[in-house]
């Protein structure tokens, strides 16, 4: 994937010639309302095992326990799309939050829009990681799913298992790609 600058979403509108959404450097800050940044930058470690680890505690708010929700940790190993990407939907989790931290330093795209039960498309944004930060999407918040571009990659996933229904999608009604 090209520096952030250089990738961009571009969404037509009915009046108008596309209008591009530039893809955002992930930052704690800008992040904020979808979620966490999990990363050890900007922490202070914990010196634990005789010295010999540093712990960097507490990275990010996981919230599995909606209707008796457990944690559940998971291997992901994803597929590299194309670009030009076209963004046809995205979904949410109702029930918990929803974490990816890549384990091979692998830059990612989060695409993302607010939490709540409609989708709204004006306010989709793009973000992509510097590789060594993972995401935390809140309990409802709007993503696509997990978008690597440059070859194959693992990342750890942790989300909620148990009873209940825990992912709605819904179809976008504007057209939007990704492109380098």
């Amino acid at each position: 994937m090209s520096a952030p600058d250089e990738t961009a979403i571009v969404r037509p509108t009915p009046a108008h010639a596309p209008v591009p959404l530039r893809v955002e450097p992930l930052t704690a800050a800008a992040f904020a309302p979808f979620g966490n940044v999990i990363e050890s930058e900007g922490h202070a470690p914990m010196v634990i095992n005789g010295g010999m680890t540093l712990r960097y505690h507490d990275l990010a708010g996981i919230d599995v326990g909606a209707q008796d929700g457990r944690a559940l940790i998971n291997f992901f190993d994803a597929q590299p799309y194309a670009l030009p990407l076209a963004i046809a939907s995205m979904e949410r989790h109702p029930l918990g939050s929803q974490a990816f931290v890549p384990l091979d330093e692998t830059a990612f795209l989060a695409v993302v829009a607010p939490g709540g039960g409609q989708l709204d498309e004006s306010a989709i944004r793009a973000f992509v990681t510097n590789g060594r930060q993972g995401v935390n999407y809140k309990r409802g918040v709007w993503h696509h799913s997990l978008i690597v571009t440059r070859g194959p990659a693992r990342f750890l996933v942790v989300d909620r298992g148990g009873e209940g229904h825990n992912c709605d999608v819904a179809e976008l009604r504007g057209k939007y790609l990704i492109a380098e």
